[in-house]
């Protein structure tokens, strides 16, 4: 019967992660439309803070529960998470839209060394071969004729570090911390990091408070901040629970995947033969990651 309960678990939780990627992969245009209006940082800022303060209303009791441990491990948490946000949004800058999403999903080879290394757990042969056919999709789905390395693809590396060390540390954390309270305060951590980093980032006379009048802006902060940031890590910090590290990067890389078929649905993007195999090859690997193989003499899995 547990056995049961925890197979159940696990598809729900592999459900959620699969909903946020298509929330996360339908954003970017959101995010463009509203940094247009208010500048990265100072949109960060709104974005978490509203977010923290959505949980905190929903989960009143959870509050009052709060501790030391707890709030430690989501401040934590929300420090990883501040720098891959600022990473990716000002590495964006100095790189392509392709590339940056390409070299920020290569958390999914970066997981399972970086686990290694923490746990002293030696990454099974499935994960390896899943996170190198996972790049492998990744670049034929976002990279198209782009060479040289430059500012921009080393922040953006830096990005793709900080969300792999976020994952490992949310699957650590949420196995002696209450799920809700860790997404709560990491979430109100980054929206305060943000705060206290954009008058020096983005400059103290960058944000006028009245653009908040702004319908499409009211509109878009709504999205950003109660679906994709709410609803989002709430789901990604309990579905940890029941998920490893690796099953997780697998899953978040397909925002990647959502991102092209939003872009082809609502964008006029024109679906290629080569971003269609980048698609298949990403779910494979998702399935792969799955896959046990058997040696003589021994199991080998993730």
């Amino acid at each position: 019967m547990e056995g049961t309960t925890s197979k159940n678990a696990k598809l729900l939780a592999t459900a959620g992660f699969l909903f946020i990627t298509m929330i996360w992969g339908g954003s970017f245009v959101v995010m463009k439309n509203s940094v247009d209006l208010v500048p990265p940082s100072y949109l960060l800022a709104l974005r978490f803070t509203l977010a923290a303060a959505f949980m905190a209303l929903a989960f009143p009791g959870r509050m009052k529960k709060l501790d030391r441990g707890s709030l430690t491990c989501g401040l934590i948490m929300g420090i990883f998470l501040t720098l891959a946000y600022l990473f990716q949004t000002y590495g964006i800058k100095y790189t392509t839209a392709s590339k940056n999403a390409f070299i920020t999903a290569l958390y999914v080879v970066l997981v399972p060394f970086l686990y290694w290394k923490i746990s002293k757990k030696r990454p099974g042969l499935n994960q390896i071969a899943a996170g190198l056919v996972a790049v492998i999709g990744l670049a034929l789905l976002t990279l198209k004729h782009e060479s040289g390395i430059n500012l921009g693809d080393a922040l953006t590396f830096l990005c793709g570090v900080c969300f792999a060390v976020h994952m490992i540390c949310t699957e650590e954390y949420t196995k002696r911390c209450d799920p809700i309270l860790l997404a709560t305060v990491q979430v109100a951590a980054v929206g305060v990091f943000n705060w206290l980093l954009a008058p020096l980032l983005d400059g103290p006379g960058a944000f006028d408070p009245s653009i908040l009048l702004h319908k499409s802006l009211i509109l878009g902060l709504l999205y950003l901040s109660l679906i994709c940031t709410t609803v989002g890590f709430l789901i990604q910090t309990v579905g940890q629970k029941y998920l490893s590290a690796n099953t997780v990067s697998l899953l978040l890389s397909l925002e990647a995947v959502f991102g092209t078929l939003f872009s082809v649905s609502f964008l006029g993007e024109v679906l290629t033969g080569r971003m269609i195999l980048g698609c298949v090859l990403m779910f494979s690997a998702l399935l792969l990651s799955e896959l046990r193989f058997t040696v003589p003499g021994k199991e080998v899995h993730g």
